[in-house]
Formats: structure tokens, C-alpha cells, sequence
């Protein structure tokens, strides 16, 4: 059995190590696990804009991958999870951001992808927050 090995994500990842008592991704055997990524600064703060909160989420999920040493190309799993802007619905605004990412970070691999719409987030004014699942390209390091 492989034993797993967690990582940190530099800035705002300490904070989350130490006062919430959890890492920011896993690797067991060749897969990548990242604990959902919000648009936060290392400071915990968010821009009012919702498409540039998404595109920092992005950049986290990218930071933390690279801790990992994989990148958005070995992502095969995206979970995300939004604060709706419409009472029945995700909302375009949030939909429209997340698949400019996706095409942006990934090219022409697609990934499976879930988006699920809650009632609030774990931080006060988070809006998104994205998980992801990658695999270790073959013959790289562990």
C-alpha cells in the first residue's frame, strides 16, 4: 500500500494547517486530491468581482497542484461549488467564468466536471470554491 503524502500550500495553506487543522492536497499512488480552493488572497480576502474571484480560485487550484507536482494538464476531475446568483440556478455569471478557466488552464482536455449550487461556503463572502482530482503523468517523479 502506498502511503500518502499531504501537502501545503505556501501562504494561506500554513494558516489552514494550523488553525483548521487540514492540508490543501494528498497523493496517494498517482493520484492528485486538492481540498476545494476558494478565490481568496494569502491574506483570506475577496474581490467583489465574481469572475476575478473565480480566476484567483483558479490560481489556488494551480498553486496547490504544483505543490503536489501536477498541473491543470493532469487534472481529470473538477468539483465546484457555487453560491447561486439566481434563486434557481448556479447563475450564467458563475458558469460563464468557470468554463472561460477550464478551456484557459486545460486547452483541449476536458475533465469530468460537477457544479453544484449551496446556500453559503466556509468562509463569510466566498462564492466559489473548486476541487479537483488529477493523475501523475507516467513516468514522473513521487
Amino acid at each position: 500500500m502506498t502511503a500518502p503524502q499531504f501537502f501545503v500550500t505556501p501562504g494561506y495553506g500554513e494558516s489552514f494547517r494550523e488553525q483548521r487543522h487540514y492540508h490543501q492536497a494528498v497523493r496517494v499512488g498517482d493520484v492528485v486530491h486538492i481540498s476545494g480552493q476558494g478565490g481568496w488572497d494569502d491574506e483570506l480576502r475577496f474581490p467583489e468581482d465574481l469572475t476575478e474571484e473565480t480566476v484567483r480560485a483558479f490560481d489556488n487550484v494551480e498553486r496547490t497542484l504544483a505543490e503536489a507536482g501536477v498541473t491543470w494538464r493532469d487534472v481529470v476531475a473538477v468539483d465546484s461549488f457555487h453560491v447561486p446568483t439566481r434563486p434557481d440556478e448556479v447563475g450564467d455569471e458563475h458558469t460563464t467564468a468557470m468554463v472561460d478557466q477550464l478551456r484557459q488552464r486545460m486547452g483541449e482536455r476536458a475533465p469530468v466536471w460537477t457544479a453544484v449550487g449551496v446556500a453559503a461556503l466556509a468562509a463569510v463572502g466566498m462564492r466559489v470554491e473548486i476541487r479537483v482530482t488529477a493523475v501523475v503523468p507516467e513516468g514522473a517523479g513521487s
